[in-house]
């Protein structure tokens, strides 16, 4: 059993920042569920894992700053998730166009699209909800170009009028621009002018 908690240990530091989250079907390569189980709940009963959720894992970080322990990151608890339940996710209107600078609301939970089931999960003491969206809107689920549209989407037609937006277009990367042009067959009718400028650069013009 120290051996596998060992090896255990190994997988969870190599991973660069520390912030990886974990679940027990991460390593079944590396020994029985049985023995991953047990091996998972010493290592936290060591303080060497934090348990962030059921069946999620992360290891304790302390903040240099704040001198307490950092919070479990939300984006790999969810990358977590959605490998053991076999889901795909992207970030709900809300959430994007916050990350897009689009709006200064910052919503009250972490959201997320998902072609699974909607549901709520506690991370670390956070909401994560998972809400069902439709496969049309899943396409851009993996591409890069998935916040821009979730954002936009969530804004509404009128988004293209609005100086925030115009900002913030100016500075998406390439990969955003090129997974749009390549892409917008799959955008809604009234959002797609409003990419084209994006990948012509002439966002001014919208």
């Amino acid at each position: 059993m120290a051996k596998l908690a060992d090896r255990i240990m190994e997988r969870m530091q190599a991973h660069e920042g520390g912030t990886w989250v974990s679940t027990p079907r991460d390593f079944l390569d590396l020994g029985s569920r049985q023995a991953v189980d047990q091996a998972l709940s010493r290592l936290v009963g060591a303080g060497r894992l934090r348990r962030a959720s059921r069946g999620l894992y992360d290891l304790p970080r302390i903040s240099p700053v704040l001198n307490r322990p950092t919070p479990t990151d939300i984006d790999a608890a969810v990358a977590a998730i959605g490998r053991r339940d076999g889901i795909r996710f992207m970030p709900d209107g809300a959430t994007a166009a916050h990350r897009l600078g689009l709006t200064n609301a910052v919503p009250a939970k972490a959201s997320y699209a998902t072609d699974g089931a909607t549901r709520m999960v506690a991370v670390d003491g956070r909401r994560i909800q998972f809400r069902h969206v439709s496969p049309r809107v899943m396409r851009w689920a993996d591409r890069p170009g998935a916040v821009v549209v979730q954002a936009l989407r969530w804004l509404g037609p009128n988004a293209a009028r609005d100086p925030r937006v115009k900002s913030a277009l100016k500075c998406l990367p390439d990969e955003v621009r090129n997974d749009l042009d390549r892409n917008i067959v799959d955008l809604p009718g009234w959002m797609r002018p409003l990419a084209l400028a994006v990948v012509s650069g002439e966002a001014e013009a919208i």
